[in-house]
């Protein structure tokens, strides 16, 4: 890491950043908003600088493809943003899952039911300004970054579309969003299930996340005998490394990838 960057996390109370793994040993899960990308009023208005894809490649080399990002938006969205297909991605929490050959999987599909919590809550969003309600397909989230005073309303609109739904729904509450989502997915079974594919198997699980929605990955790569990443001064967290800001994860994965170029120059 830079030095600035250090004194950044120092600054913030966070203690020391984790330690540097060997990119050949390595397996990188990586959440995107809020971890690599700074959050925008709304999930459209994010900003990807030039040399945030750079970086991704240089981390795929170096861990010899071993990099997934792991993030609640829907892999076409990720592929918007980035412009980096050939990466695994896990999408919507863990419901969509591109593979590092390439092959896409939907672990759940639409149903009836949050067909009509869809409608019901719909129905209802016209009267929300400064509420914006984001149609998934399989999921719904209620965004209210741009006007926090309308999180009530945010709730409340959220737990209407969990009765709709039913059993087969929970409500995962993140920063500033509420997401309606399957029970059957989360982050931490989305990097299990690749943890036991090339080029992830075998290899140490690192997962770099600032939401609580990167709770379950923290707990699954340190069950898997790998390190949770905090990014931010969240607490309580089950992670057991943390990083100040965007800003230090991106120079300390910087310095992962530059690592892999030393030791190329040394041997």
């Amino acid at each position: 890491m830079t030095r600035n960057a250090l004194l950044r996390h120092a600054a913030a109370g966070l203690g020391l950043p984790p330690a540097m793994p060997q990119p050949d040993e390595a397996a990188l899960f990586l959440d995107l908003d809020g971890t690599l990308i700074e959050f925008a009023q709304t999930p459209d208005a994010v900003i990807i600088d030039d040399h945030l894809p750079s970086l991704l490649r240089d981390l795929a080399g170096a861990t010899g493809g071993a990099l997934a990002i792991v993030s609640g938006r829907p892999v076409a969205a990720i592929d918007a943003l980035l412009g980096l297909p050939e990466l695994a991605v896990v999408g919507q929490h863990g419901a969509e899952v591109r593979h590092a050959d390439a092959r896409m999987e939907q672990t759940v599909t639409a149903t009836p039911e949050l067909d009509w919590a869809r409608e019901q809550v719909m129905a209802l969003a016209p009267a929300a300004p400064g509420l914006l309600i984001e149609d998934k397909g399989i999921a719904l989230a209620f965004h209210y970054r741009e006007s926090p005073r309308v999180e009530p309303l945010a709730r409340e609109l959220a737990a209407l579309a969990l009765l709709r739904a039913g059993a087969g729904f929970e409500l995962l509450h993140g920063d500033f969003v509420i997401e309606l989502k399957s029970i059957r997915v989360d982050k931490g079974r989305a990097l299990a299930a690749l943890m036991t594919e090339p080029p992830f198997a075998g290899r140490q699980p690192w997962m770099l996340g600032d939401d609580f929605t990167d709770e379950p990955a923290f707990a699954m790569a340190q069950a898997l005998g790998g390190t949770g990443v905090i990014v931010g001064a969240r607490q309580p967290t089950a992670a057991h490394a943390s990083l100040a800001d965007v800003a230090a994860a991106r120079a300390w994965l910087a310095c992962v990838a530059a690592h892999e170029h030393r030791s190329e120059a040394a041997a």
